[in-house]
């Protein structure tokens, strides 16, 4: 039987709990102590994070736009170290991986050591997107779930699904139990950006979208249990 392989996106602003900046060491406790659970029960995890806790996107017109995606790109490898060092507090055995050179505080990527990572037990983060401008952690951790030959793709969001409309703004909006990538991107539900959301149609990723504050969600989701939506290849 395969190995159940899975990748989980966090949001940087899932990380700064109600701060909205910087980290919120509960919540990310929180995290770890599900992905640790996930591990123990043999499931591989890749992890991704964003950059929104610290940078969102181009914030002063002063500032060029591949410079901009840099500053995010670099967010997240901050993000990912410290995220990696709560878990290897917690007991998990940890490795970072970026797409550029960040001296010795990560390793190059490549898909032969990543598996070897996977093999061995440990929670593999993929930190500094693609490692170029014009692409989103969305994309980042599309190419990097294909390439790894993940399972499905967990998106662990502040919502706790898909909606066909804004059920902040409408409180009559209907949530998806499942819904299939092409009515995504034809009904522009944005779940992921549009470059990542053909990829995954393309190559039949499978997404699931559910609300990092329910008990347990991540834990279940790495499971196969979804309590949110299922977004189809």
């Amino acid at each position: 039987m395969k190995t159940r392989r899975v990748f989980l996106k966090l949001s940087g602003e899932a990380l700064a709990g109600p701060k909205k900046t910087g980290f919120d060491e509960n919540t990310v406790r929180e995290v770890a102590r599900q992905v640790k659970l996930s591990l123990n029960a043999g499931v591989q995890v890749g992890i991704v994070i964003g950059g929104g806790n610290f940078w969102r996107g181009r914030t002063s017109e002063a500032i060029d736009r591949t410079k901009a995606d840099q500053i995010g790109m670099l967010a997240t490898v901050m993000n990912c170290i410290y995220v990696s060092e709560i878990f290897r507090s917690e007991g998990m055995g940890t490795e970072i991986f970026t797409p550029f050179v960040c001296g010795s505080m990560t390793e190059l990527f490549s898909k032969d050591r990543a598996n070897r990572c996977f093999e061995e037990g440990k929670a593999v983060f993929f930190a500094g997107g693609t490692g170029h401008p014009y692409f989103s952690t969305d994309t980042g951790i599309a190419l990097r779930a294909i390439e790894m030959e993940a399972d499905c793709i967990l998106l662990a969001k502040a919502i706790d699904g898909v909606y066909d409309s804004d059920p902040k703004v409408n409180p009559d909006a209907k949530k998806y139990d499942t819904i299939s990538i092409q009515e995504v991107i034809d009904k522009k539900l944005a779940v992921v950006d549009l470059t990542a959301s053909i990829m995954c149609m393309e190559h039949k990723m499978p997404m699931a979208v559910f609300s990092l504050n329910e008990k347990d969600s991540i834990a279940l989701a790495m499971q196969g249990k979804i309590n949110g939506t299922l977004v189809t290849a």
